[in-house]
């Protein structure tokens, strides 16, 4: 009797993207201003998203709308939708947006408190014992490098720390909150290189235990740590892509030349 050969090599596993976060035909007004304009964008869980483009492009309004920071501004409106998981940003309440989808500025904003205390802000409303908030303090602190420079001085002002210091206090207070989403909006522009090579490698390492999105001018710095490219010119998203081919094979001559002319200036 023949043997016949079974092929034991299971298919390939077709692995189902899910985004973190979608646009879909978003467009945002302040006053007469149109800053977005019909913006269609898919942005995948656990990856970084770098969102380019020169000044007024419409990248931080973008950003600011995902965490409904215009929420209370009486000039700004928008229609379209913004969806986190497939739930619609505008009927989730503020609260629950603050504290998914993590915010971190260009400017180091601290508070004139204590270190520990910037550390644990988000988390005031919840009832932590003393290990609880001690635990958290000091995970969020060691997620951005920052435990072994200041372990020894939790009760010291936030303000007395190095601007750079500043910035990785501002992120490490974004995730004690753990939340799914880190937007970050130009967030190595107001720090030393150093400080600059510190945070690149924290968004690297942090890369697959949240979904991030960052704003920068830095294209250098967008082909080195970026899964995917999303170009924005004049309120309008051109194309996105995954980074090698946004860098290697841009559908879009305005995104080519951007992204060519920016790294030859740098």
């Amino acid at each position: 009797m023949s043997v016949r050969h079974l092929n034991l090599v299971p298919p390939a596993i077709q692995v189902e993207r899910v985004d973190a976060l979608c646009a879909r035909g978003f467009s945002a007004w302040h006053g007469d201003i149109k800053v977005l304009s019909e913006i269609s964008l898919r942005v995948p869980r656990g990856e970084v998203t770098r969102r380019v483009g020169p000044s007024g492009a419409g990248k931080s309004s973008l950003l600011r709308a995902f965490n409904r920071m215009n929420a209370d501004v009486a000039e700004y409106r928008d229609e379209g939708e913004l969806c986190l998981y497939d739930e619609s940003v505008s009927t989730l309440p503020l609260t629950d947006i603050r504290r998914r989808i993590g915010m971190v500025f260009q400017q180091p904003c601290v508070f004139p408190t204590s270190i520990e205390k910037n550390a644990l802000f988000g988390l005031k409303a919840k009832r932590l014992s003393r290990a609880e908030r001690a635990e958290r303090v000091e995970t969020s602190l060691r997620d951005v490098g920052l435990w072994s420079e200041v372990r020894t001085r939790l009760d010291a002002p936030a303000t007395q720390l190095s601007l750079g210091q500043q910035q990785r206090l501002c992120i490490a207070r974004a995730l004690a909150v753990d939340p799914e989403v880190l937007l970050m909006d130009e967030p190595t522009a107001s720090i030393d290189p150093l400080s600059v090579r510190v945070i690149e490698s924290l968004i690297a390492e942090l890369r697959g235990r949240y979904t991030i999105v960052v704003v920068t001018h830095d294209i250098r710095q967008a082909r080195r740590i970026s899964d995917h490219v999303a170009f924005l010119c004049e309120g309008e998203l051109v194309e996105s892509g995954a980074c090698g081919a946004m860098f290697g094979q841009a559908r879009d001559a305005r995104t080519r030349t951007y992204l060519t002319e920016s790294i030859c200036d740098c």
